[in-house]
């Protein structure tokens, strides 16, 4: 898929991209130049992932900006079909900070790059500026993956993140829309919304989150007491088992927030039992493999 050189350069973040002037960057990438162009000559980017501004951080930065100016770059590639306009790579949120602000123009770095690229510096600086919430982020992931057919495993080489970071991460797109609306948002939280996952009503649990507050370990308790002792541990299981005993369901807890996969813990009356893990693709129990390699390692 990707070429293994550009991986440690993706890895280092856009700073690498800006500062290597001289340099070929990853994937072909050339910076031309810095220069100043006009904020009217900017294009927001259609593939990045990230949807919402936030109205005080756009205020916050903007303040900044005109105390100080845009200091960091914006990273634009030309459009083809416009001259002299070009597309923003990264940075979007700078340059709408910027025309707040009343700036006329700002610096930006021309790179020569092709669609995947894009995306993936898109999803990069976002992910490691923590400036994606879990959905668009997860939403990116799979785009990458839908649209130029990476698997997670290369996905999480180029990204620097682990595997199971990004199994947990696309698990989030299994939710119902309004849910995920409500993390986009900031309703929930991502902790709450991998929790929901295991629940039997998940939009009747997100609701409860929002209107009474529960913690995520609220959630999971929920989810615990709702799989069946004699059942394989999936969420939307209408049975509800025996009631366990605390230790067992912080310890299912436990294992399900350290692995990120549905765990269940069967204790049987003369002190033998098992554990049960619940994977739902064959990159998740790669994942989990390794994960287990390591730990015996």
């Amino acid at each position: 898929m990707a070429d293994d050189s550009a991986r440690p350069r993706l890895g280092r973040g856009l700073a690498a991209l800006i500062g290597d002037f001289g340099q070929d960057g990853a994937d072909g990438a050339r910076p031309e130049s810095q220069r100043k162009v006009a904020v009217e000559f900017l294009r927001p980017n259609p593939r990045n992932p990230r949807r919402r501004f936030q109205e005080s951080d756009l205020e916050e930065l903007s303040a900044s900006i005109r105390a100080r100016g845009v200091i960091q770059p914006i990273v634009v590639r030309a459009l083809a079909n416009v001259p002299g306009t070009y597309e923003i790579v990264a940075g979007e949120r700078r340059w709408r900070a910027a025309q707040r602000a009343g700036l006329t123009d700002v610096p930006v770095v021309v790179v020569e790059i092709d669609d995947k690229t894009s995306l993936e510096y898109a999803i990069l600086e976002n992910v490691q500026r923590t400036d994606l919430n879990a959905i668009e982020e997860a939403a990116g992931y799979e785009r990458l993956m839908s649209e130029f057919a990476y698997s997670q495993r290369e996905l999480a080489d180029i990204l620097g993140k682990s595997r199971s970071h990004l199994a947990n991460t696309l698990r989030l797109l299994q939710l119902a829309p309004t849910i995920q609306d409500r993390v986009t948002a900031g309703e929930i939280t991502a902790g709450h919304a991998r929790a929901l996952l295991g629940v039997r009503d998940p939009e009747g649990v997100a609701r409860r989150i929002v209107a009474e507050g529960l913690s995520v370990r609220e959630v999971e308790a929920l989810a615990s007491a709702e799989v069946p002792e004699s059942d394989e541990p999936r969420p939307g299981r209408p049975r509800r088992g025996p009631e366990k005993d605390a230790a067992l369901r912080s310890l299912e807890q436990s294992l399900t927030r350290a692995l990120g996969l549905g765990v269940v813990v069967k204790a049987k009356a003369d002190g033998v039992g098992e554990i049960r893990i619940r994977y739902g693709s064959p990159d998740e129990l790669e994942a989990l493999r390794r994960r287990l390699d390591g730990a015996a390692g």
